[in-house]
């Protein structure tokens, strides 16, 4: 006898707005499993606003209003029982961030929680990586935003050190982001991992997966330094306009896959990784999982 329950997640990032719907399935004496039953995503660039002049703009809270009150159709249409929203960087760092989450509580009757980069890496790190963080190994678990990155070192199976970095693709178009952080981050992978002899990495975010879905490897198999390596060149040999008529890549991605790759090669470099895994988990799988184990 199996029982399933719907829960949703909604990830208000820097770079777009997504709304998961996971199927939670539960069986007696056996492990409960958590599948995607849909996701909807709305690029809607709220780091654009935040990074540059410091508020989320008249047009995209109109946006936002309008996509929210979507996700909450949606949900009553999938019958979700329980969800989460969570903002991220661009909305933290917005001076009208809680103004915005008034508004949307008001119109949209939806509730948005902005969490702090600590929270939000804790959040990712207890998606399931468990067939991946094998106990003998040591992996640096990266996942690139549109505002910030963060970074989660597991050895032996267990956390070891986490941090949050200003350091996102949004951030990196605008060109806000100093050579300071750049050396923050060195030092920190440096620090963290000079120790092992042996690190992997493991990648989310939305380009990363695009990266290895173009790959056309298969999902348990891993992305080399060389091959991150030569599709960075590669797209950045690109304009933007061919990234998107030859690649099929969207605009708001065609514009930020090539930042987002050169700090996946960074971190890579830093850690002395020759390879990275790439699941298909971000922020949207950790909070269906926090919410359903009562984390969050």
């Amino acid at each position: 006898m199996i029982t399933i329950k719907k829960y949703a997640a909604i990830d208000v990032g820097s770079n777009a707005m997504r709304l998961l719907v996971a199927n939670i399935i539960e069986e007696k004496g056996k492990e409960t499993q958590f599948s995607k039953s849909a996701l909807v995503r709305v690029p809607i660039r709220l780091g654009q606003d935040a990074f540059t002049v410091g508020e989320i703009s008249e047009e995209n809270i109109d946006r936002m209003v309008d996509a929210m009150k979507a996700f909450k159709l949606l949900m009553k249409v999938h019958k979700v029982e329980k969800y989460k929203a969570c903002a991220t960087s661009a909305m933290r760092e917005a001076y009208n961030g809680r103004e915005v989450i008034d508004i949307i509580k008001k119109k949209a009757d939806i509730e948005i929680n902005i969490i702090d980069g600590k929270t939000e890496a804790a959040i990712i790190a207890s998606t399931d990586l468990h067939y991946l963080l094998k106990t003998e190994k040591t992996y640096l678990y990266v996942d690139v935003g549109g505002g910030s990155t963060e970074f989660s070192l597991f050895s032996n199976g267990k956390m070891i050190a986490s941090k949050s970095f200003k350091a996102g693709t949004v951030r990196l178009l605008n060109e806000v982001v100093s050579e300071i952080v750049w050396h923050e981050i060195e030092k920190w992978i440096k620090t963290n991992t000079e120790i092992y002899d042996e690190v992997t990495l493991i990648g989310s975010g939305g380009n990363i997966n695009k990266l290895f879905k173009m790959s056309g490897k298969m999902e348990d198999k891993p992305l080399s330094y060389m091959y991150v390596n030569s599709q960075f060149t590669y797209l950045n040999s690109l304009t933007y306009e061919q990234r998107i008529t030859e690649l099929g890549l969207n605009a708001d991605r065609a514009d930020v896959i090539v930042l987002a790759t050169k700090i996946y090669l960074n971190a890579m470099k830093w850690s002395g990784a020759r390879s990275i895994y790439v699941p298909k988990i971000g922020l949207s799988d950790g909070i269906v999982k926090a919410l359903y184990y009562g984390k969050i």
